[in-house]
Parts: structure tokens; C-alpha cells; sequence
């Protein structure tokens, strides 16, 4: 973990502010290049500690979710970026604060009406953060690309060379449903979603 990262348990608020006399650290959605958030967001946390503000920033967050991809029947499993091109900071927006993250390479801008950062709403980064945590829990996703009503034909398995319609896709367990004819009577038959190939 890293050391500017918080319990994300307590979202600071303007109660806080209130309470404390310091500015409460609020949450800002910044606009990046995509396919850079890793390293964007590497470069804001060395900047933070080589200019000595950590008491201006908490966490910085990619949000991302856990997919399966199957490629020639092998499982493999890799995170993808829910908002590509978007990175979430927290922090108690003053003007050093705000030079860091302008001034660091990759970063677009904050989102917010006119180029004035707007902090996001608490229900909105709780909800946001309560995706990341239940990531945890959560059963990974498979990478299906296929979708309900396709026309298939199965490769491999006891029905290989059928056709047939997805009846129903598991996108948990990677299992599909296909209806095919046997006996000239539509029968549901559950496979793993790589035996089949879109027609």
C-alpha cells in the first residue's frame, strides 16, 4: 500500500472541515491520457513526496475491474479499466496543490464546468469506492463478445458442427446456453463460451 494511501472506510467531508479547522480533502475526477493511468498516476505520487505535500493529497485511484479472457481454452485473468482516460485524487485543492497536478506530464485537466475543478459529490465517491471494495468479493467477469440471439456453431464437444441461437450467457462462469435442433426438437445445451464460434 502506498503511503499517501488512507482508509477509504472515512470519506472526508465538510463536517471535518468544520471539526478540524483544515480544509477537508475532497475527491476530483482528472482527465488523462488513456492508456497511461498507471504511469500518470505513478508520477503524481513521486511529485507529491519530492515537493513535500502529502498533507494536501490522500489517494489516487484507477478504477478497474476483474475480467476473464479465454483464449485457445486457457483462462487468463487481467484487470480493465472501468474509465479509461480518468483517474480519480483525492485532495484539499489550494493553488500548490493544484500546479502539481496540472504540471504533471499526462494530465488533460480536472472535469468540472469552465476548467474550475468541481469536487465530486460524497453519495458519488461512495458509490465509486464501494465498487472497489466489492471488487474484492465479487467473482471476475469473462470476456464474452458474443450476445444473446447469436447464430453460432459449436467447435468442439459432444455437439460439434451444430448450430444454433444463445439462449442465455453467464458472464461469471463464462458458460453460454445454445438452443439446437436434436430430434427435430429445440434443446437447451449449456457450453463453455470458446467451443462456439459466431456465424
Amino acid at each position: 500500500m502506498d503511503e499517501l494511501e488512507q482508509d477509504e472506510s472515512h470519506i472526508p467531508s465538510r463536517d471535518d472541515e468544520a471539526a478540524t479547522g483544515k480544509p477537508a480533502m475532497r475527491w476530483y475526477v482528472l482527465k488523462v491520457q488513456s492508456n497511461r493511468e498507471r504511469t500518470i498516476r505513478d508520477a503524481l505520487l513521486k511529485r507529491i513526496k519530492r515537493d513535500h505535500l502529502e498533507e494536501y493529497f490522500g489517494e489516487i485511484i484507477i478504477p478497474t475491474e476483474k475480467v476473464v479472457e479465454t483464449k485457445g481454452g486457457k483462462k487468463k485473468v487481467r484487470e480493465q479499466r472501468l474509465y479509461p482516460g480518468y483517474i480519480m485524487i483525492q485532495m484539499v485543492l489550494n493553488d500548490d496543490s493544484w500546479y502539481l497536478v496540472r504540471d504533471t506530464g499526462g494530465v488533460g485537466d480536472f472535469t468540472g464546468a469552465a476548467g474550475k475543478p468541481i469536487p465530486m459529490q460524497d453519495e458519488e465517491i461512495a458509490r465509486m469506492l464501494g465498487q472497489e471494495e466489492k471488487k474484492e468479493d465479487e467473482p471476475t467477469k469473462v470476456k464474452i463478445n458474443l450476445a444473446v440471439g447469436d447464430t453460432v456453431k459449436i467447435g468442439e464437444g459432444t455437439f460439434e458442427s451444430f448450430e444454433g441461437s444463445i439462449e442465455a450467457i453467464d458472464d461469471t462462469s463464462g458458460k453460454i446456453s445454445v438452443l439446437i435442433e436434436i430430434f427435430g426438437r429445440p434443446t437447451p445445451v449449456e457450453l463453455e463460451h470458446w467451443q462456439v464460434e459466431k456465424m
